[in-house]
């Protein structure tokens, strides 16, 4: 009897550990499933395939603070030692979403070549910006310290993002070596620099004519941007393009908003003959990427990138 006691005042209080931030489940693959399949009769969630060569470590701890530890999920190809890696950054508008919405698309990937990197990051409800920009950074350095792991290449990065995740991707990349960013993780012996940018319908800018953005964003800018101006312009990869930007695809839905900031930023890297593609995908909605046929072309143009610019 006291041993059954022992464990449950165990499993209480790793239960309410792991309970101290709180957390939005409003964004998944099935409420998005929900909400478009009316207009897009035709779309099917996409689903995992499984790679013999491609091998799944789950929850790998990357980062631990206190009683917080942040984690990722690994798919990586074991054909060859050494793969260029993709660190995947999923959507959510800051507050929501979760690193298993990425596994379909980091399997798919893996099996072409790469080492995918599915991570956890600190939400709005439990940090503002720019935290969960910091936990993408240190997960990148976390991976390059232990490439052999993972069958990692650690000049060979990559950084993809969907949505909210897709602006994140796009502001690690564009910050790299940027000393407002140096957030140096403890012992880590590398840097976050990556050498790629994959963004998936991420805006590029928080203030500017095409931009919409509203109470999400404030509330993770800790502010509207009468209030935290500075914030906004600092969250905004538009603001850091410059000649030290990596190479970067955009894979863009029909919907206008979430292209925001990606013509200006189109020109500056074409000013200093950075490498760059762009692909809208005729009559689509944001999440395109969770359901087929877009999961499919969304998977081809990333990987004809990388191929592109990592191989």
């Amino acid at each position: 009897m006291r041993k059954i006691v022992l464990i449950s005042v165990f499993v209480f209080y790793w239960m309410l550990a792991q309970s101290q931030y709180r957390i939005d489940t409003s964004y998944t693959i099935k409420s998005s499933y929900t909400k478009l399949i009316k207009k897009y009769p035709f779309i099917r969630i996409a689903e995992e395939t499984k790679n013999k060569n491609v091998k799944k470590i789950s929850d790998v701890v990357y980062n631990q603070d206190k009683n917080r530890a942040l984690h990722f999920d690994a798919f990586f190809n074991t054909a060859k030692k050494r793969n260029p890696a993709v660190i995947m950054i999923h959507g959510g508008g800051w507050r929501s979403g979760n690193k298993s919405q990425m596994k379909t698309m980091a399997q798919e990937i893996a099996s072409k070549g790469y080492s995918c990197f599915a991570i956890e990051y600190r939400l709005s409800l439990e940090a503002k910006y720019p935290e969960g920009v910091y936990d993408v950074k240190n997960a990148i350095k976390f991976i390059k310290d232990n490439a052999g792991k993972f069958n990692v290449d650690p000049d060979k990065i990559a950084v993809l993002g969907c949505s909210s995740g897709g602006q994140m991707a796009a502001l690690t990349g564009t910050t790299n070596g940027n000393s407002a960013f140096n957030d140096a993780q403890n012992n880590s012996k590398s840097s976050s620099k990556v050498n790629a940018i994959i963004n998936i319908d991420g805006v590029l800018a928080f203030k500017h004519p095409e931009s919409s953005e509203g109470e999400m964003a404030a509330f993770w800018l800790k502010g509207t941007v009468a209030e935290n101006p500075e914030n906004w312009k600092n969250a905004s990869a538009l603001t850091h393009t410059d000649k030290n930007t990596p190479p970067i695809v955009f894979i863009n839905s029909s919907v206008p908003r979430f292209h925001a900031g990606r013509d200006d930023m189109i020109a500056i890297l074409n000013q200093n003959n950075i490498y760059n593609e762009v692909h809208t995908i005729k009559d689509s909605p944001h999440s395109f990427w969770f359901f087929n046929p877009w999961f499919s072309e969304t998977v081809f143009y990333t990987t004809q990138f990388l191929d592109k610019v990592l191989k």
